[in-house]
């Protein structure tokens, strides 16, 4: 199983704090570090430093580690034009040396798009569609040859398609729990299937959809990572728990129910049990990210049960 950190820096952490945590999940040994893309906090509270851009970001990380791998669950369609984005992640592939990944979605904060006057149009399902279309076209156009794309919502016209990432192909995550037309789309454009903080019991319905799209179109459905994202919370004590859950606003009753929390014994059967449900992928979501210890705690006291 795979382990990888995954971070919500929109509510309040500079690049520096970032980095950081960076840092320490690859010194720890975890897979991966991940952020979310958005730029408004959630919630009361203290903004701190502001949002961060997750693609500004992830080009200084990719300077700055060398191992993890580095990516977005997920970005918006409402923020970047698909061009500009397939170039973004480009650069960055080529500046970590091939390993950045980008988590693609229909975005859904309203509030963040009125507070930086950034369109958000009522549907945005086809825009996801034409865009996971055009970025993953972009790319696998050969050098030396262009692009040409017209949709309903984008029209390319004889683009370069470059520059050109690293990787062939940069690994795309498509997530969520639709029953229609988000399983048909990972399986024509994902490399994994992301299932975020899912509703107890609702993981095997979510990944066998996926796989029967994959068969509808002939794809092998075993091709596609399936993943999960959970909030992590885990301590030596059941004392340190409830602290680390206070210190991110959560009653332990309820991180017990909905994300990988209590003791280590605790979060090693939770995650035994999405195994076993089909899940090979794991985002941790840290909130605190202040706490490396944390992170050091779930390095050695967890990881090593499930690798």
């Amino acid at each position: 199983m795979d382990f990888r950190i995954f971070t919500e820096p929109q509510q309040g952490a500079s690049y520096d704090e970032l980095l950081a945590v960076a840092q320490a999940t690859e010194e720890l040994g975890f897979d991966a570090f991940f952020r979310s893309d958005h730029y408004l906090r959630m919630g009361d509270g203290d903004p701190g430093y502001g949002p961060t851009d997750a693609w500004t970001t992830l080009a200084g990380l990719a300077r700055e580690t060398s191992r993890i791998r580095l990516g977005t669950l997920v970005s918006s369609v409402t923020y970047r034009y698909p061009g500009i984005l397939a170039i973004q992640v480009a650069q960055v592939d080529q500046m970590s040396g091939g390993r950045a990944e980008l988590g693609l979605g229909t975005g859904w904060f309203e509030e963040e798009h009125r507070a930086y006057g950034i369109p958000f149009p009522p549907k945005r399902f086809d825009l996801l569609e034409e865009q996971l279309e055009i970025v993953t076209g972009l790319w696998s156009t050969p050098v030396g040859s262009t692009y040409s794309f017209e949709g309903a919502h984008y029209t390319l016209t004889e683009s370069p398609a470059l520059p050109k990432p690293v990787q062939s192909p940069v690994p795309v995550i498509v997530g969520g729990k639709g029953a229609k037309r988000t399983p048909l789309l990972a399986a024509r454009f994902a490399t994994e299937f992301n299932v975020p903080f899912p509703d107890p019991g609702t993981t095997p319905g979510l990944i066998a959809g996926v796989r029967s799209a994959c068969e509808s179109i002939g794809r092998d459905p075993d091709s596609l990572v399936y993943s999960a994202a959970l909030v992590v919370a885990t301590g030596a004590s059941e004392e340190s728990f409830q602290a680390r859950a206070a210190a991110i606003g959560r009653e332990p009753a309820e991180l017990r129910t909905n994300g990988l929390a209590g003791s280590a014994a605790e979060v090693v059967d939770k995650l035994g049990a999405l195994r076993e449900n089909g899940i090979t992928r794991v985002y941790l979501q840290v909130l605190d990210l202040s706490d490396l210890d944390h992170l050091d705690f779930i390095a050695r006291e967890i990881v090593p049960q499930l690798a």
